[in-house]
């Protein structure tokens, strides 16, 4: 699979699944733009990206936030064109009774977790539609098909992920822009490690004996973003070890 002299934009990928996201679709052949708000981990990743001999750029900024978002695009289509891949994978996570949530841990995991990913597609469908060719995966949550304790604001804002995804696969088929989006399943990243659980225990108790790593998601996404998945659009490819099966 190849990208080569297509222009991607992953964001938050300083670290864990986005950042092997924008590892991989460097070494298909992408230009990449590392949008985060963590300075540092986004230019270790233009610096892992570099020295396998890809092209990226760290852009810093609230991906969540439609100023950052047209900071950021701005300073990609300069540096390094039109944009005709966009990983969505920014979010935050919350642990937190039902009861408990207050409306502003709500009104904030809506924004950065549903909002952002809305707010990004706006901003960069136009060079899609521009090219008549765009990629466009969402990363959304396991926890959004089977439901999760404790979690109900976040697992809310992941299921308009999953809503978003197949509204913008019905509206842009046409235009040749597909969209789809990847539920991970129990990833060992700094994400799951913040949750108050025993990952290990967990991990070694599912079907496949081992949590997922970030390159199992970045894999499906390759897939999705290349040439070869232009007949699969709206979507839901599951990557959870068998955890989840639906």
């Amino acid at each position: 699979m190849t990208l080569k002299g297509r222009v991607a934009v992953v964001t938050g990928a300083a670290k864990g699944i986005g950042r092997a996201v924008a590892v991989q679709l460097a070494r298909d052949g992408a230009a990449v733009a590392v949008w985060d708000l963590d300075e540092g981990g986004a230019a270790e990743t233009v610096a892992a990206i570099e020295q396998a001999g890809g092209r990226a750029i760290a852009c810093v900024g609230d991906a969540a936030s439609k100023d950052g978002i047209a900071a950021s695009l701005t300073r990609t289509r300069e540096q390094l064109g039109p944009v005709t891949v966009l990983v969505n994978n920014a979010g935050m996570t919350g642990f937190t009774p039902f009861r408990d949530v207050s409306e502003e841990a709500l009104d904030r995991m809506l924004a950065i977790n549903l909002k952002g990913p809305f707010l990004c597609t706006q901003a960069i469908v136009g060079d899609m539609l521009e090219a008549g060719w765009g990629r466009i995966v969402n990363i959304s949550s396991s926890s959004a098909q089977s439901g999760a304790p404790a979690m109900s604001h976040y697992v809310a804002s992941k299921g308009g992920v999953i809503g978003l995804t197949k509204a913008l696969a019905m509206e842009l088929a046409g235009a040749g822009i597909t969209v789809n989006n990847v539920p991970p399943g129990f990833v060992d990243t700094p994400m799951l490690r913040s949750a108050p659980l025993d990952v290990d225990a967990t991990a070694a108790a599912s079907p496949m004996g081992r949590a997922g790593q970030p390159e199992d998601i970045a894999a499906a996404v390759s897939y999705l973003a290349s040439e070869q998945a232009g007949y699969v659009t709206g979507q839901t490819v599951s990557v959870n070890g068998g955890r989840y099966l639906l």
